[in-house]
């Protein structure tokens, strides 16, 4: 096993990165980018490595996703990887590059979080309670297409 391999071992076991944001609106708790940055930092030191964040727009269809790259590199050995978000045409109270930078910050989480083996989500049998949501009827507007041939459903 290479050597960048063990140290992303190393630090995946000991990083710890609890939510510790509160979302009053929707009452959840979460973490940010920031938030799992400091927290790998001290381990990034300990094991002599370090992180690099980058982004680049990606269209897709008329949709523009900003697809960031996290990078983990010890020596000459380095292991990549990509997460991707969409790209609001707009957002109540934000400017275009509020927008762009919210998006940006969103995909280098998921990036952070696919590097370092941050489960996001609650186990789906943690949340079961057995029962099944009733199915909604399909509206009218159930088949809208969307840009660049997509479907979209609606429920």
């Amino acid at each position: 096993m290479s050597k960048i391999n063990k140290i992303l071992i190393k630090i995946q076991s000991e990083l710890k990165a609890p939510k510790n944001q509160k979302n009053d609106f929707g009452n959840y708790n979460y973490r940010n980018c920031e938030d799992i940055l400091e927290a790998v930092k001290p381990l990034l030191k300990e094991h002599n490595a370090y992180v690099t964040l980058s982004d680049k727009p990606v269209l897709v269809g008329e949709w523009v996703f900003i697809e960031a790259t996290a990078t983990l590199v010890h020596e000459d050995q380095s292991i990549s990887v990509t997460a991707s978000a969409r790209h609001a045409d707009a957002r109540k109270g934000m400017d275009a590059s509020q927008i762009s930078g919210a998006t940006s910050s969103y995909s280098r989480k998921y990036a952070l979080n696919g590097l370092f083996c941050i489960d996001d989500q609650k186990d789906a049998d943690a949340t079961n309670t057995g029962v099944v949501a009733p199915v909604k009827p399909a509206s009218p507007m159930s088949n809208i297409p969307a840009p660049g041939g997509a479907q979209l459903k609606t429920v």
